[in-house]
């Protein structure tokens, strides 16, 4: 969203693009690292998190893994709201005030792109001192309940594959039909930009 403050780069194309345009970026960022790093900050601050998304149960299960991994983590509220939910102004009116009522400092919100994005903009207002991260299935990785692509897959930008092949119904067609193309069009301009200013 135009309105982040701090944005990463998430995918391995975008980590390719820079590097092909002679500006790489240090590393690739995921929202399910930046979930165990910043739960690991807010424990040793005594900061409030709270989490946003995943199926019925992860929010759940994730703040148990992420309670027991950092002692001291003040999970102040989850929420597993569903599929639709903020299709309508009650279903978005419902899950603000659960979440404004909870006072967190950091809130994980893994709905899926774009629609983490825009309840985060939405609460943003109401809770203008708080950290808002978008950070898809990081909450069903944390839980459990969705495995993560091996270490060795991530390093080599297979993740997409691991996702597609355990989440093939879902995932389809976003990734082969929206992402792919747009990886592609991404790395030719790049390429393209690069070749050009070596002539």
């Amino acid at each position: 969203m135009c309105s982040a403050e701090i944005v990463v780069a998430d995918g391995m194309p975008l980590v390719w693009a820079a590097r092909l345009l002679g500006r790489p970026v240090p590393e690739r960022v995921t929202g399910a690292d930046l979930l165990w790093s910043l739960s690991g900050l807010a424990a040793r601050r005594g900061w409030p998190v709270y989490l946003l998304g995943g199926p019925p149960g992860a929010a759940a299960g994730a703040a148990r893994t992420l309670s027991r991994r950092f002692p001291g983590l003040r999970v102040c509220g989850v929420s597993a709201p569903p599929y639709g939910f903020d299709a309508t102004a009650e279903g978005r009116a419902r899950v603000r005030r659960e979440v404004v009522a909870a006072r967190p400092r950091i809130v994980f919100v893994g709905l899926g792109f774009p629609r983490q994005d825009r309840l985060a903009d939405e609460l943003r207002e109401d809770l203008p001192d708080a950290w808002f991260l978008g950070c898809g299935a990081a909450i069903s990785f944390a839980a459990g309940t969705l495995p993560r692509a091996p270490e060795w897959m991530r390093w080599a930008g297979l993740e997409w594959a691991f996702r597609l092949a355990c989440e093939p119904r879902r995932l389809t067609r976003r990734y082969l039909a929206n992402d792919l193309p747009f990886a592609a069009r991404l790395l030719t301009t790049a390429l393209a930009t690069r070749v050009a200013a070596a002539r």
